[in-house]
């Protein structure tokens, strides 16, 4: 049995998929069709487009960094390949291991074997792997980058932490007091299909017209046209944004506009954010999922990431029992509102007497 435990702040809740656990099915053999330089070739829909259908994973790569780790400052992406990056993958597992509880370690040995990653970072352009310098606006809006607020267990939602939530110590004067992941409402996008300790399976769904993606965690979902309408007018925002689908030769190229404020990837400007995402089919288990990320409102110019989607149908899309978002939300809340009446019943400290 795969046993799920997923804690925000001090409350933790398991979640328990029953679901017999089984070896992952992907590993670091590249697909036959690298191996012979010819191009894969997908199978097709009865309708004639590209067939992306499946259930799919990106867990092994919930340990890859977005950027290139300093240790590899001046190397190529592909340079990083056989046995020095089977060695990071190992640092990286035993890194997974050691994590404090809570923050994905022990629990979730069984699934996340990180050392069937497929590369050392994610960033493909700059060609440096390193995020290009934010904007002077960017800065002034957002503030410099900083590590400690973009990454780590906070790093797996879209936006900077704005508030500590349940991992501070309040105020918790409403729901606004805590961030979109703790009331499983989003992930937004990409962050959706960013790895995490847990929830790493999606579903392509196509019909005539059309391509659905279903997100485990957090159970978002998205529907992509593919009829040429235009996007939504401009004062029509959504956490997904919104999408709009074309096939280039047998690659799908999915544009999202008109985010929401709240939800834009990386505390981007909603309104100037737009991200291209390619899903190619390069083997018959895999896809190549890359996302081109332009925002000139806060980044210097246009950067993009790349990571695989596994074919495992061996973990479908399971359901999301969010308690946090049931429970701890409006339980924190109602504690202090208590802790308020409290404190203010409670007598004043008497005042030490003055001898004239």
């Amino acid at each position: 049995m795969t046993a799920r435990l997923f804690r925000i702040g001090a409350f933790a809740m398991p979640i328990v998929a029953l679901v017999p656990w089984s070896p992952p099915v992907a590993g670091q053999v590249p697909p036959k069709a690298s191996r012979t330089n010819r191009p894969y070739v997908p199978p097709r829909t009865p309708w004639g487009d590209p067939d992306l259908q499946g259930n799919y994973t990106n867990k092994y790569e919930q340990s890859t960094p977005l950027e290139r780790p300093e240790e590899f400052v001046g190397r190529r992406l592909e340079d990083v390949t056989g046995a020095e990056l089977a060695g990071v993958l190992e640092k990286r597992e035993k890194q997974v291991l050691e994590r404090p509880a809570g923050v994905g370690p022990f629990q979730f040995r069984d699934s996340l074997d990180v050392t069937k990653g497929s590369r050392a970072w994610l960033i493909v352009d700059p060609p440096d792997g390193r995020m290009p310098p934010m904007t002077s606006a960017a800065v002034r809006r957002i503030g410099s980058p900083n590590r400690s607020l973009d990454t780590g267990i906070n790093g797996i939602v879209n936006q900077r932490q704005r508030t500590g939530g349940s991992f501070g110590d309040g105020p918790f004067d409403g729901q606004e007091d805590f961030t979109l992941w703790e009331r499983c409402i989003t992930r937004g996008l990409p962050g959706a299909m960013l790895p995490h300790i847990l929830g790493n399976s999606y579903q392509i769904v196509q019909a005539p017209g059309v391509v659905a993606i279903r997100y485990e965690l957090v159970h978002d979902a998205r529907l992509i046209p593919l009829d040429g309408r235009p996007h939504l007018g401009a004062g029509i925002a959504q956490d997904m944004g919104d999408a709009r689908g074309r096939w280039d030769h047998d690659t799908l190229v999915v544009e999202t506009t008109n985010f929401n404020d709240r939800s834009a990837f990386r505390n981007a400007n909603a309104a100037t954010l737009r991200l291209v995402e390619r899903f190619t089919r390069t083997a018959p288990d895999r896809i190549e999922w890359a996302v081109t990320v332009t925002d000139p409102a806060t980044w210097t110019r246009p950067w993009t990431f790349a990571m695989p989607l596994t074919m495992n149908d061996r973990e479908p899309v399971f359901e999301f029992a969010c308690h946090e978002g049931n429970y701890a939300v409006p339980n924190i809340l109602s504690a202090a509102r208590t802790a308020e009446r409290q404190t203010a019943a409670a007598p004043s400290p008497a005042r030490p007497s003055t001898v004239r």
